[in-house]
């Protein structure tokens, strides 16, 4: 139940040659608190709940429990999430032994495209595409959660 993920911004669209899967997110948060969100996540038409702690120093580790829901009672959870919530399309690309999750936001986020990598140890390599930009991790802005209150269109350049 433990989450090591690298998170780098996207310099170029050449991960879209690769994927192997892309879908839509529609997700929301039922608590936004740092050492503990709740996050409710419709994928397409398979829907989770997801409780994450706070990030770890360097943040690239942090607890999380995810478990599937029946979809009827995800949509009925979006109902008294807090306001505002998260539309992505996501890419699933394989690199090496990796697959990064590229999420290009929508709404409020349009324009920002972003990578994660899971690890299994903080020390792992990796293989970096040149497709990936500056790293991200443990830079709260990034954090999904944030997103909803401070929206990628209102950042200064």
């Amino acid at each position: 139940m433990k989450e090591i993920e690298r998170k780098f911004l996207v310099n170029s669209e050449e991960y879209k040659k690769k994927y192997r899967r892309k879908y839509q997110i529609s997700q929301a948060y039922l608590n936004t608190d740092p050492d503990r969100t709740i996050r409710v996540r419709i994928n397409d038409q398979k829907a989770y709940l997801t409780i994450k702690g706070r990030s770890s120093e360097n943040g690239l580790t942090r607890f999380e429990w995810e478990k599937e829901i029946p979809l009827d009672e995800a949509k009925m959870l979006l109902n008294i999430c807090e306001p505002g919530k998260i539309e992505k399309l996501r890419y699933e690309v394989e690199e090496g032994e990796h697959v990064y999750e590229v999420d290009e936001f929508h709404d409020n986020n349009e324009g920002l495209v972003i990578a994660e990598v899971e690890l299994e140890d903080e020390e792992e390599d990796f293989h970096k595409p040149g497709w990936l930009g500056k790293e991200v991790t443990g830079n709260k802005q990034y954090y999904n959660s944030n997103l909803l209150t401070n929206p990628y269109k209102n950042w200064k350049s």
